[in-house]
């Protein structure tokens, strides 16, 4: 299984909580020269959100939209910036960075959302899927696969357009690589 993060977009740059933000129009050309790179596969799905659905066809695939790859629920926190929660809501940023189960938003904590990454790598089809979504879904493999903490979680990069692949398959997953980019695959 292969997760793909989707090109940066217009909110990447700022740092901002979004779900439903179009692609960095800069990033177009880096799909486009990243789409001979995609590695080998027999499946590819994609998360439902406007970044990894056109992440998704930009490299060419052709696959189905996952709603288990849906972008991590910032909830109230939607369309704002890390910086102005910080100044906003300090406490209820700290408790968000140190305990997985806090909602200071009113959205999905970090423990739902590894749980739910749990759920896409028990329930993928034999063979190698591509799954292209947001950096969290990527880091949260890993910490799944890895059987961390969910601490670790903060300490994993996935940069738009880098690579995190595993190998196994249902309860035997294993990390080969996170965070390289796809156009070194």
């Amino acid at each position: 299984m292969t997760f793909v993060v989707h090109a940066a977009t217009t909110a990447t740059a700022t740092a901002a909580f979004a779900v439903d933000a179009p692609l960095d129009q800069r990033w177009i050309a880096a799909l486009t020269d990243a789409a001979p790179r995609v590695p080998r596969h027999d499946h590819s799905r994609h998360g439902p959100d406007p970044a990894s659905s056109e992440t998704h066809s930009g490299l060419g695939l052709s696959g189905r939209s996952d709603d288990d790859l849906c972008p991590w629920d910032p909830g109230q926190w939607t369309g704002r910036t890390l910086d102005d929660i910080a100044e906003a809501d300090p406490q209820g940023l700290h408790a968000w960075l140190t305990d997985p189960d806090s909602t200071p938003h009113a959205g999905e904590s970090l423990t739902a959302l590894i749980e739910r990454v749990r759920r896409v790598l028990a329930s993928m089809p034999p063979g190698h899927t591509i799954a292209v979504a947001g950096a969290a879904i990527a880091r949260a493999a890993v910490v799944t696969t890895m059987g961390a903490p969910p601490s670790a979680f903060w300490r994993i990069d996935a940069a738009p357009l880098t690579v995190t692949d595993l190998r196994g398959g249902t309860d035997r997953w294993t990390v080969r690589c996170t965070g390289r980019p796809l156009d070194e695959s």
